[in-house]
């Protein structure tokens, strides 16, 4: 009697595996060398099977954007819990914080949504900004809490010219619901702690700065201090 054939081993989620898969390649190969067929032979699955997922590589991409957005978005949600609400200091500082800790603890998801774009890959803006979007909203809240209390400095701030004006109130129709100078400033907060985190996770900082949360650091409270 010949003997019976080996079933194939059954991945109980193959979804988040194949998701899984894709990010250690990212992280050994970088995202423009994303491919289905090796994430298949590491999985040790036929390629039809990740195509019932993703229908191709773009659509995985898609995916990881998704997914790193919102875990981004979670982090900087989660920074709040607990700090009282009228404490904008903290507030600002916690999520300066969580900024950079996320960044530096998942540099391949920092690097796919902010890093260098994947050639031939154009993200579908009805996917990808809203998530995007979601992840930005607890800072756009906390500066606008501040404003609100009459806390926020933004006397500080160059005088609004017509036409950014009008860039940020086509901003605002997206649905947000804040100051002018309040969604401003969130671009400014966002480009300082964003900077400093590119710099990191790409070694650009000096070699005897090796300590780069203690720049994080001062940076984040001379950039709270400056506006509250």
């Amino acid at each position: 009697m010949s003997p019976r054939p080996i079933k194939k081993k059954q991945i109980p989620n193959l979804q988040d595996a194949i998701k899984e898969t894709a990010w250690a390649q990212i992280a050994e190969s970088g995202a423009a060398s994303l491919s289905l067929r090796a994430i298949a032979r590491e999985l040790k699955i036929t390629a039809p099977a990740i195509y019932n997922y993703f229908p191709d590589r773009d659509a995985l991409v898609t995916a990881l954007i998704v997914d790193a957005y919102t875990s981004l978005g979670d982090t900087q949600a989660d920074s709040l819990t607990d700090l009282p609400a009228d404490n904008h200091t903290a507030r600002l500082t916690a999520l300066g914080r969580a900024y950079r800790e996320w960044a530096v603890t998942y540099p391949q998801r920092y690097l796919l949504i902010f890093g260098t774009p994947i050639p031939g890959y154009h993200a579908p803006e009805d996917v990808t900004v809203p998530v995007a979007s979601r992840a930005l909203t607890p800072l756009i809240e906390a500066l606008q809490a501040a404003f609100d209390a009459g806390a926020l400095r933004v006397e500080r701030l160059a005088k609004l010219t017509p036409k950014l004006k009008s860039m940020l109130n086509e901003w605002k129709k997206m649905g947000i619901g804040a100051d002018l100078d309040a969604l401003y400033l969130s671009i400014t907060f966002w480009s300082r702690v964003h900077g400093l985190s590119m710099l990191e996770i790409g070694n650009h900082l000096p070699p005897s700065l090796a300590n780069s949360a203690e720049v994080f650091e001062r940076e984040i409270k001379t950039l709270v201090s400056q506006y509250l």
